[in-house]
């Protein structure tokens, strides 16, 4: 059987590395808590992930707030052991007599808990069926919500793929875009600056017509890979498509976005590609610092292209900053 990982500093940096707290509403952890509300006959049902302090609810239903205190989470019971909580009446367990939830309206009385588990080992949080009654849950029930949090753990795992790039390893444009908009909302929110560099290697055609589409794929991932080598704290590279890149470049400037991107212009000029040492390979870029222009993804990295375009029309392998 699994053995639940004890250390929270990395079950914390495991849950990090999903990237769910504080995203929006996603249909396929909606239909399963409608799905725990109709099969074990309660109504309420939460997805719940417990981050340092607080527990977040990533889907929920019939509960009308969308996090807790971590003290005051039964959640945080569930996610220190393998085996599903069942707590027919809350009142009655002294470790959650006077949980404030006791009180609320609706009450919370009884609790039916799965905890979250990756491969890993590390409990991440909980699928829970809850009830605003003393409820006992037949051995059924608690085999039915053991399914179906595994299948929510099926989905993070799926998630956390489909934020990656298969061939290069570069962030996926999905995961990227919710990037962009977490900085759009953190400079709206506090006026924290952010910039973006979009990346094309020059000629990627004429390489893969004259080496073939294998050494193109060796193209595009030696350019990561010297890129991820660059990276600093919080930066991240994703591939958009084809061979166009971008690079989110958290709390740089205009002056510093400038540098960034030349910096990493030049040591995309000093890649080797395996197998072909003679095939010199540059990109052109256009920076973005993001502004207030700005409000959604689209409209920044729309400003970052047009910069893309004018460093290619004035020669390529160069920076261009985007225009105000």
């Amino acid at each position: 059987m699994l053995q639940i990982c004890s250390d929270e500093n990395a079950r914390l940096a495991a849950l990090a590395s999903y990237d769910i707290l504080d995203t929006e509403a996603e249909l396929p952890f909606d239909r399963i808590v409608r799905l725990v509300r109709k099969l074990l006959d309660v109504p309420m049902a939460t997805v719940s992930f417990v981050d340092k302090d607080r527990q977040w609810f990533k889907a929920k239903c019939g509960i009308a707030m969308q996090e807790t205190e971590r003290k005051a989470a039964i959640c945080d019971h569930t996610i220190r052991s393998h085996e599903p909580l069942v707590v027919p009446d809350l009142r009655k367990d002294p470790r959650f007599a006077d949980l404030p939830h006791i009180r609320a309206e609706p009450p919370i009385l009884s609790y039916l808990g799965v905890p979250l588990v990756t491969d890993e080992g590390y409990a991440l949080g909980a699928l829970c069926a809850l009830d605003s009654k003393p409820h006992e849950f037949p051995p059924e029930h608690v085999s039915i919500l053991a399914d179906l949090a595994g299948l929510v753990v099926d989905w993070l795992e799926m998630r956390r793929l489909s934020q990656s790039d298969f061939l290069t390893g570069a962030m996926s444009r999905r995961a990227f875009r919710v990037e962009l908009e977490r900085r759009i909302a953190e400079r709206a929110r506090d006026g924290t600056p952010s910039s973006i560099a979009l990346l094309d290697i020059d000629h990627f055609k004429r390489i893969n017509d004259t080496h073939g589409h294998a050494a193109g794929d060796d193209v595009l991932k030696a350019v990561v890979a010297q890129c991820s080598a660059q990276l600093r704290e919080d930066e991240v590279i994703a591939r958009l498509g084809g061979e166009e890149f971008c690079l989110l470049l958290p709390g740089a400037g205009p002056d510093e976005a400038s540098e960034t991107a030349e910096r990493y212009r030049r040591a995309i000029a000093a890649s080797d590609i395996p197998g072909l040492p003679d095939l010199d390979v540059t990109a052109s870029f256009g920076v973005a610092p993001l502004t207030e222009t700005y409000q959604t993804p689209e409209e920044w990295l729309h400003a970052a292209d047009r910069a893309l375009y004018r460093a290619k029309e004035t020669g390529r392998d160069r920076c261009c900053m985007a225009e105000e």
